[in-house]
């Protein structure tokens, strides 16, 4: 990751898979100099504990890991239940949770994004 945030043209934003690799990025960023979010802004996802302790404070997407356990353990019951392998796919709201690793990039316009159709 240092070698990406050292290039000429390096990136304004990284969205990460995760806040475990999104902390790393952010340690990366302070290895080379970087500050966050005045430089880079970091995104991470999944909301953990760690997101909120970072400093700066991770901005991250938050998914509905309750949820997800409760549809999960309902699933194989089920499955166990009537003996079926698959169940159906299931998509579940996330949402994003923004504190203080992200920023608008430095010199850039209040452009605004359009919404989605």
């Amino acid at each position: 990751c240092t070698t990406l945030l050292r290039v000429a043209d390096r990136p304004t934003a990284i969205f990460t898979a995760s806040d475990a690799v999104a902390l790393g990025v952010l340690e990366a960023a302070r290895q080379v100099g970087l500050r966050v979010p005045d430089d880079l802004s970091v995104v991470g996802f999944d909301d953990t504990f760690a997101a909120h302790a970072a400093s700066p404070q991770l901005t991250t997407v938050r998914q509905p890991l309750t949820q997800m356990g409760r549809m999960a353990m309902q699933a194989a019951v089920e499955g166990a239940r009537d003996g079926s392998r698959v169940s159906p796919p299931v998509q579940l709201a996330t949402s994003l949770v923004v504190r203080g690793s992200t920023a608008r990039p430095q010199g850039q316009t209040d452009r605004r994004i359009p919404d989605p159709l």
